[in-house]
C-alpha cells in the first residue's frame, strides 16, 4: 500500500501537477496533525471553486474589466502556488499576462484550460488521498 501512495504522489511529480510546496507541506504534518496536507488541500479547492465562479461570473458579463481579472487570477495564483499546484499556477501566470496585455481571447482560451488542469489535480488529488 505505502508503494502505491509513493507511485502515485511520484506520478503527480513526473507528470508536472505538482511541485516541490507540496513536499514542504507534508513536512509539516505530523503526528498531532495526521490529515494537514488534505485538509489544507480542501480548503484550497473550497477556495478556487470560489475564485472560479467569481471569474466566470466576469467574463460572462462581456466586458472585460482586466484589473478585476488580474486580481482574482493574483489570489488564485498565490494560493496555487502555496500548495503546490504547478500546472495550475502556470495557467495563472498566462491568464494575468493576457491581462496585461489587454487581450480577451487569450484570457478565455486560457482560463478554461485553467479549470481543466484544476479539475484533473482535484480528481488525482483525491485519488492520492484516498490511497494514502
Amino acid at each position: 500500500m505505502q508503494r502505491q501512495v509513493a507511485l502515485i504522489k511520484q506520478s503527480l511529480f513526473d507528470q508536472g501537477y505538482l511541485d516541490e510546496q507540496f513536499m514542504e507541506l507534508e513536512e509539516l504534518q505530523d503526528d498531532a496533525n495526521p490529515n494537514f496536507v488534505e485538509e489544507v488541500a480542501a480548503l484550497y479547492f473550497k477556495d478556487s471553486a470560489r475564485l472560479i465562479n467569481n471569474i466566470d461570473q466576469a467574463l460572462e458579463r462581456g466586458s472585460f474589466d482586466f484589473n478585476r481579472l488580474d486580481s482574482y487570477m493574483h489570489q488564485f495564483k498565490g494560493s496555487s502556488t502555496s500548495i503546490g499546484a504547478s500546472k495550475v499556477k502556470t495557467e495563472c501566470t498566462m491568464f494575468r499576462e493576457y491581462c496585461r496585455a489587454g487581450n480577451a481571447e487569450g484570457c478565455l482560451r486560457t482560463f478554461q484550460q485553467l479549470k481543466k488542469e484544476h479539475a484533473t489535480l482535484r480528481k488525482k488529488l483525491e485519488h492520492y488521498f484516498q490511497a494514502s
